[in-house]
């Protein structure tokens, strides 16, 4: 038998009648009934036709040569074709179920694990399938047939799918620990950022318990006692160049919190964006989906047209 348009193929089967002691010229073989006839009086007769039903008979009335005797033979040729509604039902349909389920599983999010759950939980459905297949086909066909290849390619399929999720999901968990990372250095530059506002405050502080509180009290009008004068002058020129010295680091000091501060703000901004494997992932995700569907469509079109063919061949 051949199965390899299973579950739509048509199957002939053979009944050769002769006799073994006598040749032609004592007993010939003849029809006595046309093929229309014989098919009419079978189709009434069967009382169930189960998996198959019988489609033509037809009958043939020839010679044969055996052992230098010739031989009247008469053949019936039965043609009988599987009723596949059952397989379609039961398998084909639920196998394209799991394909349009996989399709729709591009609508997801990558940024759980309910994705990549659920993608595995379809292929393990379709790998059942598979062995019930198994078990229904015989292991005599000298061809792979159509269902088995439907099979492997929609398997296939399901397994490249998932293998891009699996990547997707790569990439994606890129920019998260990158994230982390920068999540890190912010902290640690507000950690700066605040150590050097506290110096600052600290440094005015200092300052302002630095600068003595000289009080200078005229004994005459007019007059400044000439043993304070020569110590107000020297404190007074220490304190300016400190003051002078101080505002100089003061400055500098600053101008790191302002730098710090701009880069603040610049990894805020960023941050609203999007990452770039984030963005690299939704493209891929999106050229990947218009291959899968295509892909999908060009097999099973395929898988169908040679179904058909094969069956209005026979």
């Amino acid at each position: 038998m051949d199965f390899y348009s299973f579950p739509f193929d048509t199957q002939t089967c053979n009944l050769t009648f002769k006799s073994v002691q006598h040749d032609v010229d004592h007993i010939r073989l003849v029809l006595y009934w046309p093929n229309e006839i014989i098919f009419d009086i079978t189709r009434a007769k069967m009382k169930t036709e189960s998996e198959w039903l019988l489609k033509n008979i037809t009958t043939e009335s020839k010679e044969d040569t055996n052992f230098g005797f010739k031989l009247s033979l008469l053949i019936y040729t039965m043609t009988i074709k599987r009723r596949s509604v059952l397989y379609v039902a039961n398998f084909i349909v639920p196998i394209l179920f799991f394909l349009c389920l996989d399709l729709a599983s591009f609508l997801i999010s990558e940024s759980g694990g309910e994705k990549l759950s659920f993608k595995v939980t379809v292929l393990l459905a379709v790998t059942v399938m598979q062995l019930i297949l198994n078990e229904i086909l015989p292991s005599s066909s000298d061809r792979i047939p159509l269902i088995a290849v439907y099979c492997i390619g929609v398997f296939t399929l399901m397994m490249l799918s998932l293998l891009e999720t699996i990547l997707m999901m790569y990439l994606m968990e890129k920019d998260d620990v990158s994230q982390d990372q920068e999540a890190d250095t912010d902290q640690s530059l507000c950690g700066g950022c605040t150590d050097q506002r506290g110096k600052a405050q600290n440094f005015f502080r200092d300052m302002n318990k630095s600068i003595p509180c000289v009080c200078v009290f005229d004994e005459f009008p007019g007059e400044t006692p000439p043993e304070l004068l020569p110590e107000v002058k020297e404190s007074s020129s220490s304190l300016l160049t400190k003051e002078i010295h101080d505002s100089d680091n003061l400055g500098d000091e600053l101008k790191e919190v302002l730098k710090t501060v701009v880069l603040l703000l610049n990894s805020r901004k960023e941050e609203k964006e999007p990452r770039y494997w984030t963005r690299m992932t939704k493209k891929l995700n999106r050229i990947y989906f218009i291959f899968y569907l295509i892909t999908a469509i060009v097999f099973l079109g395929s898988v169908f047209s040679v179904w058909l063919h094969e069956d209005t061949k026979k």
